[in-house]
């Protein structure tokens, strides 16, 4: 059991490492918005529900639109990236249309780096038809940042506005405001998304995420069954259940999915 213990350790300390996550963000100095998001949040349900409480925090920290995306890696070979934002429906339609996430120099930073990112006319100069259509809508001011995860997910969450270029004074002063904004949104929404993302699966049953969780840390399903005191049959019976719910081709697949979903955690 310490061995167990010590693993999820582990990862709960990575994880505080590289994004801070709601709630336990850092206080920020305006303590009332502070208060006000996680109340929010604390009634919020669904992505968009959450989605619409981060953006009220973001009409309060100066931007007009912000958008969020979260990449997942299930299936490992084939990632996800599911979006939400409140950009205008025709920019979404032509982001999405014109396969422009796949060159969007903000996205190649956020998911390499977890430092905060400027829009910048240099910053898309390899994407010039990508910037004038972005500006065309109104996105022409932008910061962005990304928190990852031990699973390998990653999150980003961009701010936008249409006018008032960001300075340096600005940015002294509220990026650490932004940032603290980015570990609570990032929380709340991955959080959000792989509920609705789970949805289409049955929910595992406690013994069956407790004989992940030992396949997880690599023992055999006789090694299971002596710790948990069951069976072996009754180890592969879960594992057999899990594989069929996760619909995955194996053990090693269906624990490296529910892992990647948060199903451990």
């Amino acid at each position: 059991m310490k061995t167990q213990e010590r693993f999820f350790d582990a990862v709960r300390e990575s994880q505080a490492r590289v994004c801070r996550p709601w709630p336990h963000a850092p206080v920020r100095p305006d303590a009332g918005l502070d208060l006000d998001i996680r109340a929010a949040l604390a009634q919020a349900e669904g992505v968009a529900d959450v989605f619409d409480v981060v953006a009220e925090s973001v009409r309060k920290l100066g931007f007009e639109q912000c958008a969020y995306g979260l990449r997942i890696w299930v299936p490992f070979t084939q990632q996800k990236t599911l979006m939400i934002s409140n950009y205008d429906p025709r920019w979404t339609r032509r982001y999405q249309d014109a396969g422009y996430l796949s060159i969007d120099p903000t996205v190649t930073h956020g998911v390499r780096s977890n430092a905060p990112l400027v829009w910048s006319n240099g910053l898309f100069k390899h994407t010039p038809k990508l910037w004038s259509e972005a500006r065309a809508f109104d996105l022409r001011v932008g910061w962005a940042q990304s928190c990852f995860e031990a699973g390998g997910s990653v999150g980003m969450l961009t701010l936008a506005r249409s006018h008032e270029a960001l300075s340096r004074a600005e940015l002294r002063t509220r990026e650490p405001d932004l940032s603290w904004l980015v570990g609570i949104a990032h929380a709340a929404l991955s959080a959000a998304f792989r509920k609705a993302h789970c949805a289409g699966h049955p929910g595992l049953t406690a013994r069956e995420i407790e004989v992940l969780r030992w396949m997880a840390d690599g023992k055999t399903a006789v090694e299971a069954a002596i710790l948990l005191r069951i069976s072996v049959n009754t180890v592969n019976f879960h594992i057999k259940n899990v594989k069929d719910k996760l619909q995955a081709a194996n053990k090693t697949s269906a624990v490296a999915s529910a892992v990647a979903l948060g199903l451990l955690n």
